[in-house]
């Protein structure tokens, strides 16, 4: 059975690229544009792992992660953060993520830090 990733990014080209690139590496993957729309996939299943942009238009990356750390129902699911500011020490100060990437990033770097997670 695929293992399924939630990504949350705003950035159409962006969610189409990580989508693609996701989805040749043989993982089921849904795309979110906003925290809402991640909500409502969050309530009908729950993922393998979620890569999140922090920058969204309805709300933050950050307080996702946050409440996704808090539940006993999905604080074990791997959470990699995004985001185009270089300031990564302080948004890991911020959340528990399992990892942060910046962006641009390198797309092998990506693949490979996501089936860090999920090759077990």
């Amino acid at each position: 059975m695929k293992k399924c990733i939630y990504v949350v990014e705003d950035n159409p080209s962006i969610r189409e690229i990580i989508e693609f690139l996701l989805i040749e590496e043989l993982y089921e993957v849904k795309t979110c544009p906003n925290t809402n729309d991640f909500w409502c996939q969050m309530s009908k299943h729950l993922p393998d792992m979620v890569i999140l942009d922090i920058m969204l238009p309805d709300g933050n990356g950050l307080d996702i992660c946050n409440t996704l750390k808090r539940s006993i129902k999905t604080h074990d699911i791997p959470v990699m953060m995004m985001s185009a500011n270089n300031h990564l020490n302080a948004v890991k100060a911020k959340c528990d993520a399992e990892d942060f990437i910046n962006k641009p990033f390198d797309l092998n770097d990506f693949v490979n830090r996501v089936d860090r997670y999920l090759l077990n």
